[in-house]
């Protein structure tokens, strides 16, 4: 099963951080990626790349990875976008994403997405969200 749209969302935690990640998960996630890095992006290949404005110019510099579906973690096609961790470049790239083509992905829907696509069964599914819940070392253990 796959879904008509694309999704995109901040994968790191929100703030500042030396890398954020942002990830782009749907039928339109190469193509997004191509207007955001100018690049045709290898599968599963490491591609260090510019990430350029809307106008064409370099705004940041970065690792660019494309997980081809179905076997990614959601089972569509997934493009992260790995720049530096400043609040206000993730915003444009994730805002680039929105004004190509994708929308702003809820919590839990990428997760969600990979086990429709039977890329995770429930179990997996609710340890991850219990994992990235856990208040303490020994909840997350548990997860």
């Amino acid at each position: 099963m796959t879904t008509q749209d694309t999704i995109a969302a901040q994968a790191t935690a929100a703030g500042r951080g030396g890398i954020g990640v942002i990830r782009i998960s749907g039928d339109q996630a190469v193509s997004i990626a191509h207007k955001i890095t100018g690049q045709d992006l290898a599968p599963r290949h490491a591609t260090y790349t510019a990430f350029l404005s809307q106008n064409g110019h370099a705004i940041d510099q970065g690792i660019a990875i494309y997980f081809p579906g179905p076997n990614s973690f959601t089972g569509e096609d997934v493009v992260e976008l790995q720049a530096h961790g400043g609040p206000f470049l993730l915003d444009d790239l994730l805002k680039q994403c929105t004004d190509y083509g994708a929308r702003i992905a809820r919590p839990g829907e990428f997760s969600e997405r990979a086990f429709l696509n039977d890329k995770i069964d429930l179990v997996q599914a609710e340890a991850i969200a219990d994992l990235i819940d856990a208040g303490s070392r020994q909840a997350a253990r548990l997860a």
